[in-house]
């Protein structure tokens, strides 16, 4: 219930979609899953604010004291091999000039934080963190707290920005600053990780090589959409699990059994969401995401209302295996009644942008323009 858009869990919202009508249900009777979402909610919209504060500050100080930019760019564009993400090195010094105006740099920050990925993440790994600790009876300091949560959700937007290069569909007159901000984003979020340990921050490295890993199946695919199966749809996931369930073993600092339990409870909530992702930019772009399960079933059923159904049921397939990881929960664990009415809020997400779709009567729009793009990409 924490989304960029709040109308998506407004009353009436809520009561168009069976979780919403769940969610209603467990808010009226005020149950243990609400009251510890609530409680989440509350002390995240008040910390979020801090949060950002401290993003802005590290990554202000990052850009203006480099003494190499150019060096730090080709540093991350080898590691990342990604050259879409590169900044002509022409250009630098004068987007680091814009960007060293706290004013405009704190907008460009404000516009990346502006992600449903964040929004949502932010009081789950809150949550986890704190039910990790009582569970291992090992409390950590506010600060060690701090960095290690900012640390993941700074690496989760990263995706932000990159996803909006890559598709130059959104603030397009921002990209030129998002390919400066980048390796500065990574750098800050890999100082924060490292002050868990060795092996959060390992964990971190090896799930973001995977991420990296989806990334590049992603971007072949925007090249190339004739060439989605379901294979490679699985491999363009791994952006999703890699990301968030790293995140999700982390905040367990990586240890036995609530690390492996986190991390699939938090890669396949986060598939799930991919799924009510995808229909979202449906809506919103007005056309269907290059790549996307959407697209993929499309192309093979050729018709788009069974296919967004299908991206529909797609999505509770992950959500059900993310609720595997809730049987696996130790039962003293106090977190699982958050746990389980945070997955309802997924089922309602996607459920409300299948929703929209419909009331919107968008499916012929999608149909007739697959028919375009089924011809332009020689798939017929």
């Amino acid at each position: 219930m924490s989304a960029k858009e709040n109308k998506i869990f407004s009353k009436v919202s809520l009561l168009r979609t069976t979780s919403g009508r769940k969610i209603i249900k467990q808010l009226l009777l005020q149950d243990e899953g609400y009251k510890q979402y609530r409680k989440y909610k509350v002390q995240s919209e008040k910390e979020f604010p801090e949060f950002t504060k401290r993003f802005l500050l590290s990554l202000h100080e990052k850009l203006i004291s480099d003494a190499n930019p150019k060096t730090t760019m080709k540093k991350f564009i080898d590691e990342i091999e990604a050259n879409e993400l590169s900044l002509d090195d022409s250009k630098i010094e004068s987007v680091r000039e814009r960007l060293s105006k706290p004013d405009i740099l704190a907008d460009r920050v404000q516009r990346i934080l502006n992600s449903n990925f964040v929004k949502m993440t932010f009081p789950v790994l809150n949550a986890l963190i704190d039910s990790a600790s009582d569970f291992n009876k090992e409390s950590i300091s506010i600060e060690t707290r701090n960095s290690i949560v900012d640390g993941h959700v700074i690496a989760i937007d990263l995706s932000e920005p990159m996803d909006r290069i890559m598709d130059a569909d959104e603030d397009i007159e921002f990209l030129d600053d998002y390919k400066l901000m980048n390796p500065y984003i990574l750098e800050i979020a890999r100082q924060k990780i490292s002050v868990g340990g060795e092996a959060v921050l390992k964990a971190f490295e090896d799930g973001f090589k995977d991420a990296r890993i989806g990334q590049y199946i992603d971007a072949r695919l925007k090249l190339k959409p004739e060439s989605i199966s379901d294979e490679n749809m699985i491999g363009c996931y791994k952006k999703y699990r890699a990301v968030m369930g790293t995140a999700g073993r982390n905040m367990a600092l990586n240890l036995s059994p609530l690390n492996d339990i986190f991390h699939l409870g938090m890669a396949k909530a986060a598939e799930c969401v991919g799924c009510g992702n995808e229909m979202e930019d449906a809506v919103v772009s007005g056309g269907i995401k290059i790549p996307s399960w959407p697209l993929y079933y499309s192309i093979v059923t050729k018709n788009v209302e069974k296919a967004f159904r299908l991206t529909l049921v797609k999505g509770k397939i992950y959500l059900d295996e993310a609720k595997i990881a809730l049987d696996m929960l130790p039962d003293e664990l106090t977190v699982k009644p958050f746990l389980k009415f945070l997955f309802l809020t997924a089922s309602h997400y996607n459920q409300y942008w299948f929703n929209e779709m419909k009331r919107r009567d968008l499916f012929p729009y999608f149909q007739k323009n697959l028919a375009i793009t089924i011809k332009n990409s020689k798939l017929q």
